[in-house]
């Protein structure tokens, strides 16, 4: 959406043979006016129809939205799409006096289409008949930027922080409202306005309808009774607007031009504040003299009044100039004093990192001696281990010889029993077999005296032998 007070030259779209246009306008009409034309996607076949534009983008224009219905009022129609949105700009559309269009800007596609699903074809209230219009925007063109004053500074310029909270205006993610009179301000302060005007220039969305004379019809010069409502035009015209005066003496008249009160039997202005043509705001008209109705004086001109009430306008432009400067000193002191917090946060948070790096670097170093001293024990028992370890195997070496000596001894020792007991066991076969001799018969024994005894075999036979016969052995020779 383009940015209002830079108008920027129409350029028509590709499409726009297939789209409406709706030449619109915004500011105030005093001192500067900014006009422009919407380009609009058309309207589906059915009010119903599901189909949307194709191509479209996330921005609506909300048409023919009631006067009647406040800034507030809209929010609150809006409902839960105001988070969601990014801008809201009101505007008039030509040739809608007692109605005004909303230009929205979404976050996104789908919470546009939702809005237009929502909305479009829904009652503002279920006590009136008004019924709110939604389109798709293709494209917003400022056309035109008419100036009719000299503004003052802060009129020029888009206000960085919101009028009514002072925060910044990009802050709060609930979406700007920009008023008809081009002032920005938080949807959510905007909502809790209960009044239709501006909160900074109090400039009023519903505007007089195009008035003219009750009795000629002339629309220049004309007054309106503060009591009955009667418009007449005044005595440099028809003096439509003193007749009246004079046959209902309804004495007070509000000229609908300079928005001031005249009255008619005490011949002066009823009020000591005028609206300043400069930049719209009330000032002392400061006139002492004697007045005549329709801005004469006895004392002075009207120039001359008008001169002072622009003289004190300057003073108070000049008065908001210094508070718009004393505001951005402060603004300057905020933000340097916040950097000089952002450092000194820095430079602790550094510190704190500092502190921490070397603390750990202090528990490691200790961990890494511990660990160092662990492995040397660890070296060292290794070193011991492997020492027990030759020395075992040295000490099994030095077991097994004498073991194996033993064993050699044990083995000599059985073969020498073995043999021993082999003579032993022939010993006694001989002393036994001698014996049996001896007490045999004679001619028995004169036969054996001439034989042979040869060993046995083994002991086994032998035991066996000498337990079937008294004579253990076998001649070989023949008795002789």
């Amino acid at each position: 959406m383009a940015t209002a007070g830079k108008p920027a030259a129409a350029t028509p779209s590709t499409s726009s043979h297939a789209l409406d246009s709706v030449h619109f306008s915004s500011g105030n009409p005093r001192i500067e006016e900014t006009r422009g034309v919407v380009l609009l996607h058309p309207d589906p076949p059915a009010a119903s129809s599901p189909h949307l534009p194709v191509g479209r983008k996330p921005r609506v224009c909300v048409l023919a939205v009631p006067n009647h219905m406040t800034y507030a009022d809209f929010c609150r129609f809006c409902g839960a799409f105001v988070p969601h949105t990014l801008e809201m700009r009101i505007v008039r559309t030509d040739g809608a006096e007692d109605q005004y269009s909303v230009l929205i800007n979404f976050n996104t596609q789908n919470s546009t289409d939702n809005f237009y699903k929502h909305f479009n074809g829904k009652q503002f209230s279920s006590l009136e008949g008004d019924v709110c219009h939604v389109r798709f925007v293709e494209d917003v063109h400022y056309t035109q930027l008419i100036e009719h004053a000299h503004s003052s500074v802060t009129s020029l310029a888009e206000q960085p922080t919101c009028p009514v909270c002072l925060e910044r205006l990009d802050q709060d993610p609930g979406g700007i409202l920009t008023t008809i009179c081009n002032h920005s301000f938080h949807c959510s302060c905007i909502s809790k306005w209960t009044d239709s005007s501006c909160p900074v220039c109090r400039y009023c969305q519903q505007q007089p309808e195009k008035s003219m004379c009750s009795i000629c019809g002339t629309s220049e010069n004309l007054w309106i009774c503060v009591i009955c409502g009667h418009v007449g035009c005044g005595r440099y015209k028809g003096g439509h607007a003193i007749e009246h005066w004079k046959e209902t003496e309804h004495c007070y008249s509000l000229e609908l031009e300079t928005q001031k009160v005249w009255d008619y039997a005490g011949d002066n202005y009823v009020h000591r504040l005028i609206q300043s043509k400069t930049d719209g705001k009330l000032v002392e008209y400061n006139c002492h003299g004697g007045h005549t109705a329709e801005n004469t004086c006895s004392l002075c001109s009207g120039d001359a009044a008008m001169s002072e009430a622009l003289l004190n306008s300057k003073f108070e432009a000049i008065v908001e100039e210094y508070n718009d400067l004393v505001t951005s000193q402060l603004e300057k002191q905020r933000n340097y004093y916040e950097s000089l917090l952002l450092e000194d946060k820095e430079e602790t948070e550094k510190e704190i990192a500092a502190a921490v790096e070397k603390a750990v670097s202090i528990k490691v170093q200790k961990l890494e001696a511990k660990i160092e001293k662990c492995t040397e024990e660890k070296r060292f028992l290794d070193e011991v281990n492997g020492n027990l370890v030759k020395n075992q195997e040295k000490w099994i070496e030095t077991i097994r010889k004498p073991q194996a000596r033993e064993q050699a001894t044990l083995r000599l020792k059985d073969e020498k029993i073995e043999k021993l007991q082999e003579e032993i066991r022939d010993l006694i076969a001989h002393f036994e077999c001698q014996n049996a001799i001896a007490q045999a018969p004679d001619l028995i024994s004169s036969d054996i005296q001439g034989g042979t005894i040869l060993p046995v075999a083994s002991s086994a036979s032998s035991s066996n032998s000498s337990r079937s016969s008294p004579v253990r052995g076998t001649m070989n020779g023949k008795l002789k």
